[in-house]
């Protein structure tokens, strides 16, 4: 992996045992825990209990809060070593980190951050309440409504596939304060709601593709009260703005997350390539099989280089959106060819549950649709280039 600025986070030394710590947590009791995780399909709970004990939930959270104070290239890369085994045990995490803390650091209140932060770096799982069944990326689509009443909020409305939801006990949750859409999506504040409140329901967990042990379910919100307090930031209209510059992370987050697993997927195509013998060989002396394997390499190497320097770039204070989306964008593609070439690599074996490689392929797919498709991130990318182009 290439270095990754550790600009304001912990010290090297401490950061580089963790990883070395972390490393070995996930090969020698994840990994082998991963079949259990799978028939379940949830993380068994002395398995959550060790995560909470290393601190997993609070890499970034300040330490005054209970954290680890990690920055975001230091949290990046745990992530990437995380995600090396199973994904729900990146999935239960990153929400809680890479998204929901984010937004409290840089736009809660000095109270919010007092009662939540210290909550969630010792373990209490949130979720991320943006998508909604006929709005995702277009915010201003969005019909859960905030509306003022007396001292407080009344929200309604129903959220999509959100993970973390059945088991979560804080939602952040993006809803429309103004009736019309204002400039620069100011219609959209966000608000912490505890998922104990009166009117707040999570649906079954829904059955997905892949991804086992990760689960996503409904959010609906029928005229739930909450204090003006929960208003995130206590300032209406800033929801939007928190949102997407937690974005910035959860992409990075997603990029590692597709990096990490690329390498596992091309650590077992290899393996298999090793072991499996035709025409009296290894197949791993075909060439064309070679040749796989390294464009698997190459496009590994070229995402964890995005990723470190967009990583860089947002611990010196630069703005990475583009960055962001574009390492976002290639590493996730990637993982799905590399993840294409495995079953490939396998043949026939591939394409049987018995093998991982059939698994790989499922789990892999959804990491070109999260925290934004291919296809807007592409729109993204564009547009701010298009406009700062205008602009000069």
């Amino acid at each position: 992996m290439p270095e990754i600025s550790h600009r304001g986070g912990i010290d090297a030394v401490s950061f580089e045992a963790f990883v070395e710590e972390l490393g070995r947590y996930v090969r020698e009791r994840l990994i082998p825990a991963e079949r259990e995780v799978i028939a379940g399909d949830a993380i068994p709970e002395p398995i959550l209990a060790e995560m909470r004990a290393m601190g997993l939930f609070g890499l970034t959270v300040p330490a005054e809060y209970g954290g680890s104070g990690m920055n975001v290239g230091q949290y990046v890369e745990a992530v990437r070593i995380l995600a090396y085994g199973l994904p729900a045990f990146r999935s239960i995490i990153s929400i809680n980190v890479g998204i929901v803390c984010a937004a409290l650091v840089r736009h809660g209140t000095e109270a919010q951050r007092a009662e939540w932060l210290p909550r969630l770096a010792a373990g209490d799982i949130a979720c991320f309440a943006l998508t909604e069944p006929d709005a995702g990326s277009d915010a201003a689509a969005l019909r859960t409504r905030a509306v003022r009443e007396g001292d407080g909020y009344v929200l309604s409305g129903t959220k999509r596939f959100i993970t973390n939801a059945p088991f979560a006990k804080l939602a952040l949750v993006m809803a429309r304060t103004s009736v019309e859409p204002l400039p620069c999506n100011a219609h959209i504040s966000a608000f912490l709601v505890p998922m104990d409140t009166p009117g707040v329901t999570a649906g079954p967990p829904e059955e997905k593709m892949g991804q086992a042990g990760s689960q996503i379910a409904d959010l609906v919100l029928d005229e739930v009260r909450v204090p003006a307090s929960a208003l995130l930031g206590s300032e209406e209209g800033k929801g939007f703005a928190a949102a997407m510059q937690s974005l910035d992370n959860g992409r990075l987050s997603i990029a590692a997350t597709s990096a990490g697993y690329a390498q596992r997927i091309l650590d077992t195509a290899i393996a298999y390539a090793l072991s499996r013998k035709a025409f009296g060989e290894a197949i791993a002396n075909f060439q064309l099989i070679q040749a796989m394997i390294a464009d698997s390499e190459a496009e590994i190497y070229a995402s964890e280089c995005m990723i470190a320097d967009a990583c860089r770039r947002i611990d010196a204070g630069e703005q990475v959106t583009v960055k962001a989306a574009s390492a976002k964008m290639f590493a996730s593609e990637a993982c799905g060819r590399i993840a294409d070439r495995c079953v490939q690599i396998h043949g026939g074996a591939g394409y049987l549950r018995a093998y991982d490689a059939e698994r790989f392929f499922r789990d892999s797919r959804v990491y070109r649709i999260y925290e934004g498709t291919t296809q807007v991130l592409q729109l993204v990318i564009a547009k701010r280039l298009l406009r700062e182009a205008a602009a000069a």
